[in-house]
Order: structure tokens, then sequence, then C-alpha cells
């Protein structure tokens, strides 16, 4: 299995997500999106594939202190993305909790 992660190896649970989609097998893309953001359209793209609207894709501190167009802020910012984003075949979600992963696998 393919697997895509929106990681940040600061945090602890991209780190535990990254883990567990290893464990598990998959064959894993990592993306360090501070370093190489997704543009405004791949937001947009795995938002619907997760489901989610874009302020849910947001990180809590961002959400609650911008106006923004949320798509327009995390494409600018990429410090204010959720994370881990994780993508597969069978869909994309944020791993907060890492083992949500699973969901995917």
């Amino acid at each position: 299995m393919n697997a895509t992660i929106l990681h940040n190896p600061r945090c602890s649970k991209s780190r535990a997500a990254l883990a567990l989609l290893t464990e598990a097998g998959a064959e894993v893309t990592v993306v360090e999106y501070l370093k190489t953001p997704p543009s405004r359209d791949e937001l947009a793209l795995l938002c619907a594939r997760a489901g989610i609207t874009p302020r849910a894709a947001l990180r809590a501190d961002a959400s609650a202190t911008t106006d923004d167009d949320p798509l327009d802020l995390m494409a600018r910012d990429p410090a204010t993305i959720e994370r881990p984003f994780v993508e597969t075949d069978k869909g994309a979600l944020i791993a907060r909790p890492p083992e949500r992963v699973r969901d995917l696998l």
C-alpha cells in the first residue's frame, strides 16, 4: 500500500503516525510540508478526500485567530495546517490521534 504523509518531524503525533504506517508495511512518501508546502488546490483536494472543511484542517490556534480563507491561509503559512495529514488509496484524514491511520490501511 502507498501512503503520503504531510509530516513535521518535530511533531510527536506526526512521528507516531509515520511509525504506524511504516510498521504496517506501507510505502510512505513523506512530504515535509513546512519545507515543501502544498498548494491551495492540493489542500482543497486533500480536504475533499478527507470529507472535511478546510477550516477543520487548520490548527486550532490558527482557526481561532483568523477570518482569512482557510485554504489561502494554509497555502501561505503551512505551519497552520493540522498534522499529520495522511492519504492512501482508501482516502485521507488528519491522524489525530495517530492511530487513526489504521482506518486507511
